[in-house]
């Protein structure tokens, strides 16, 4: 080999190795090992602010996931919620299909009702099969349409390997999601106050009492800050558990699937947890709903408005590895009326070390109408005379 050609593989492999140092901590790629082993067959510890997986381990191959399902069974509850479709004070009726439903359940009887909070509170504690079924009813008309909107709803959240056939699930050919696509779905479902109180529930006394529902994730108790998520158990499916936990401004989420024994799905979930919030550390700049700035409006019934975050502004780096962060915004110099209430008109830009790693859209906190012609003339009138 030439002295020549020799030389030019040398600068590039140099070049290869800065550019490698260079990539900024908060893109680093997951650590595979990292000191942390689990005995689940899949699992992952995500940042849900911007989804990165912090670690991983086989995170995409499909299978059954057990009551984990009901995650994006009370999703789609709590979405239909926020729509306007119902209310929690909705009464939801029981069919005899949902009543003949078998393992976990809180025994409802054929034409039996409950409020839509309670059937959504025994979903999130107890796992119930039947309850799960009469909420799928009664959003979607038959559960095959349920489904039809479990399978489209994880596709619009960037899930590859999910596949459901039924919102309970009870074991079934063709029914399977990954720990990756999971995640990614109670990343979805946190963000809803309603899922978060009932997924939250230690205890809650149905039938007046007579009917006691614990919930089966049993991190609420064992594990500081843990505030959500689901169990799930099939002989398929081993042990399984999709969970969140926060301290301070940072919040996790750790999805286990297959764990061998009982118990071992929170075992391993709490050792990802301590891993995830032993490393790292999460710099907040913004809440969301904080005003960024105030901009004058051209046009409008208002002569100026608040653009605020319309998310929680923070990123998630290895601890100590902040000093890189900075942020800048996107905005107009003014806005033209209309503009309707949580209308994007900005971006809140966060970079580290250069380099984009989070946007935020600025939105306007207030709906702001066209002036008429008439409303206009008056209005100068009203400056000239002033």
């Amino acid at each position: 080999m030439s002295k020549h050609r020799s030389h030019i593989i040398a600068i590039l492999v140099t070049c290869l190795l800065l550019t490698a140092c260079l990539v900024p901590a908060a893109f680093a790629e997951p650590e595979a090992k990292a000191g942390l082993d689990t005995k689940a067959e899949s699992a992952v510890l995500m940042d849900p602010i911007s989804g990165r997986l912090l670690y991983e381990k086989d995170p995409d191959t499909p299978r059954p996931i057990a009551s984990v399902t009901k995650i994006m069974t009370m999703l789609l509850a709590v979405e239909a919620l926020n729509d306007g479709k119902l209310s929690l004070d909705d009464v939801v009726a029981t069919s005899e299909y949902a009543a003949s439903m078998g393992g976990s359940q809180i025994y409802l009887e054929p034409g039996e009702e409950f409020p839509f909070r309670e059937m959504l509170i025994s979903i999130a504690t107890s796992s119930a099969n039947d309850a799960s079924v009469a909420v799928a009813e009664h959003l979607a008309g038959s559960v095959e349409a349920f489904v039809d909107l479990m399978n489209e709803r994880a596709k619009e959240l960037g899930c590859k390997n999910t596949n459901y056939v039924n919102p309970t699930g009870l074991p079934v050919e063709g029914h399977h999601s990954s720990a990756r696509d999971q995640a990614l779905i109670l990343r979805e479902a946190i963000k809803y106050p309603v899922f978060m109180e009932v997924s939250g529930m230690k205890e809650y006394d149905l039938r007046g009492g007579e009917f006691k529902l614990w919930n089966t994730n049993k991190l609420l108790w064992w594990y500081r800050g843990a505030d959500a998520g689901k169990t799930g158990w099939t002989n398929e499916a081993k042990h399984c558990l999709a969970s969140s936990a926060q301290r301070d401004n940072l919040r996790l989420i750790s999805v286990v699937l297959a764990c061998p024994e009982p118990k071992t799905h929170f075992q391993e979930s709490m050792k990802l947890f301590n891993w995830g919030f032993a490393r790292f550390e999460a710099v907040k700049l913004a809440d969301k709903g904080q005003t960024i700035k105030t901009v004058p409006v051209e046009k409008g019934n208002h002569q100026e408005a608040d653009l605020i975050t319309s998310a929680l502004v923070a990123v998630v780096v290895p601890k100590g590895e902040n000093k890189g962060i900075s942020f800048h915004l996107e905005l107009p110099e003014q806005l033209v009326a209309p503009i309707e209430a949580g209308t994007a008109v900005g971006s809140y830009v966060v970079t580290n070390q250069g380099e984009e790693i989070l946007r935020v859209d600025l939105v306007s906190d207030r709906q702001v109408e066209r002036l008429t012609l008439w409303q206009e003339i008056l209005r100068v009138g009203d400056v000239v005379l002033n």
